[in-house]
């Protein structure tokens, strides 16, 4: 009796592929169909998602989009920050508002994407209640 004849299926299809799901989210669309918002308003998630039905009730995105937004925009913005301010003699309040604007600017757009994404990862690898129907028990 080999492996193969037990039963048991050494791969499981993915009926949820990480990659479309998380470029839906980061389009904060539903990582289930892609075709409805996921938010309402800013960064409220939808219990459930207008077209399809997708109950996305089960996310727990927490503090990882805050976390994401400020390594980005910082990694980001401060090595563009030091170089302006070695190429060009600007005074200390322009230099300050002009990237405390870009920091504002940059956190605004993508903190709901990366709501989005990390929604749709926990639904795409079964998180925190997004099992659903078809998930196979262990």
């Amino acid at each position: 009796m080999t492996f193969a004849d037990t039963g048991y299926k050494t791969e499981t299809p993915d009926d949820r592929p990480l990659t479309p799901a998380i470029l839906r989210g980061l389009r904060c669309k539903c990582p289930a169909c892609g075709e409805a918002s996921m938010l309402q308003g800013f960064l409220k998630v939808a219990d459930t998602c207008p077209a399809c039905g997708e109950d996305l009730s089960h996310q727990r995105a927490d503090d990882g989009p805050a976390y994401l937004t400020m390594l980005v925009t910082l990694k980001t913005v401060t090595p563009m920050m030091v170089a302006a301010m070695f190429l060009w003699d600007l005074h200390p309040a322009v230099l300050f508002s002009l990237f405390a604007t870009l920091l504002v600017a940059l956190s605004l757009f993508l903190l709901p994407r990366f709501k989005g994404m990390i929604v749709a990862i926990q639904w795409s690898r079964r998180m925190h209640g997004f099992e659903g129907k078809d998930a196979r028990q262990h």
